[in-house]
């Protein structure tokens, strides 16, 4: 029997890479999927009908995951329609790199109003719904820089290290409510963007992973499906670093 049978779960921006394989495992385990989508319309539209093929509900919502309206009214309208909501993943992420003495105020701003406040946003937006529940699974989506740091991302490092404040602070303030809050740090992962990265920078990385491979967005996934169940009802306030042993 799929681990969440019955469940709703939210994905912000799951139209490519690492959003799109975990709406689709979630998906694969039982779960209605809702997601959400900034741009790639036929991206989403066509994750939609692939979800939809495996016989669970699925609905695409364009929004601007920085905009807190926006995120409100998204919420509301998956609980319209989908009636709960059980498993929020913020994985929404960008990046704008560049050295500190380079980086521009506007892509401090839009990296951390991306990368940071989505997670706020959604996440305060789906409090009042999975509190009346008295049960939620909030997942969110760090990234090993912001454990490390690193060199020419201080806007990305900065967020996703905020990421993991956020999800220790919350969980704590829900662990009651039978809310469980963490977060999942992935190291380097093979996904489209990474594919366009030379032969040299790839070697360059994966010389730093012990593992010596890249993850595949699969194996994010089934870690993301597992602090989704019920497996992890007692895991709470935790960074899950999905590396090949980078952060040990």
């Amino acid at each position: 029997m799929s681990t969440l049978q019955g469940k709703v779960a939210l994905v912000t921006g799951a139209s490519r890479g690492i959003g799109r394989s975990i709406a689709l495992g979630l998906a694969d385990a039982g779960a209605h999927v809702a997601f959400t989508y900034k741009s790639s319309k036929e991206l989403a539209d066509q994750l939609v009908e692939e979800i939809r093929k495996k016989g669970r509900n699925c609905a695409a919502y364009q929004s601007d995951a920085g905009s807190f309206r926006d995120a409100q009214a998204t919420i509301d309208r998956i609980v319209a329609e989908f009636r709960r909501i059980d498993i929020l993943v913020n994985n929404v992420g960008v990046t704008k790199d560049s050295l500190l003495l380079r980086m521009s105020e506007e892509d401090w701003d839009f990296v951390l109003e991306t990368n940071l406040k989505s997670v706020f946003n959604f996440t305060r937006a789906v409090c009042k719904q999975m509190v009346g529940q008295r049960a939620g699974k909030v997942i969110n989506v760090s990234s090993i820089a912001g454990v490390t740091g690193n060199a020419g991302q201080a806007n990305y490092a900065a967020s996703k290290a905020g990421i993991i404040g956020f999800t220790k602070s919350v969980a704590r303030e829900l662990a009651s409510r039978n809310i469980q809050v963490n977060a999942i740090a992935p190291g380097f992962v093979e996904t489209d963007l990474t594919g366009k990265l030379s032969e040299a920078q790839k070697k360059a990385v994966l010389d730093m992973v012990p593992m010596k491979r890249p993850a595949k967005v699969e194996e994010i996934a089934a870690v993301v499906g597992f602090l989704a169940s019920e497996a992890s009802d007692y895991i709470t306030g935790q960074v899950l670093c999905v590396d090949g042993g980078v952060v040990m």
